[in-house]
């Protein structure tokens, strides 16, 4: 896919994610008014509507696509197609997360959250969870049971921590793991 293409590609996933958000609130509107949720599912802190979900979702999604596009794009990677095969797994992986996430939540399984976010951070060491797309696909997932401002910033919380563990933590690991393993490659005398 050129770069072209991807961006009328962007367009239309903006346009969709847009049409998406006006259906949920408005089908929320006419069906008991559009909820809003505290902030950490905690009574003292403050409502947030879903309402402000018909700015965050369309910006989110053109922003976000952009970032994607620049990544995969970018004039020293020889390889786009498979950037962008990564890009698409990582968007479906985190939008199944995002989902199940939402589900166990919704259905009172209130341990199983805390163990998927665990898991989450223990997958950040081998995968770039931090990534645009992973992050797309997280608020994708987790808009129609929290909204679109909540899981944003939860998302954006993940994807701060998983990216110190995935750039900083886990360079540190292999770095101290590759002098801690004797060479060898070296001469044996």
């Amino acid at each position: 896919m050129s770069e072209k293409v991807f961006f009328r590609t962007r367009l239309y996933f903006t346009g969709f994610a847009t049409l998406a958000i006006a259906a949920l609130l408005t089908w929320n509107y006419f069906n008991g008014g559009v909820p809003s949720h505290h902030v950490l599912a905690d009574e003292s802190l403050p409502l947030i509507s879903n309402w402000w979900g018909a700015l965050l979702i369309p910006s989110l999604t053109w922003f976000l696509t952009y970032r994607i596009q620049k990544r995969v794009y970018h004039k020293r990677n020889h390889e786009p197609s498979k950037q962008l095969n990564q890009a698409w797994f990582g968007f479906v992986a985190a939008l199944i997360f995002g989902s199940l996430l939402a589900a166990f939540f919704t259905f009172g399984f209130s341990d199983l959250p805390g163990y998927m976010l665990l898991g989450l951070l223990l997958a950040a060491l081998f995968l770039p969870i931090y990534r645009a797309e992973c992050l797309l696909g997280f608020v994708f997932g987790m808009t129609y049971t929290f909204g679109a401002v909540l899981p944003t910033l939860v998302g954006c919380i993940l994807a701060l921590i998983g990216a110190a563990i995935y750039l900083l933590i886990r360079r540190g690991i292999i770095f101290l793991s590759s002098k801690l393993v004797p060479s060898f490659s070296a001469d044996k005398k």
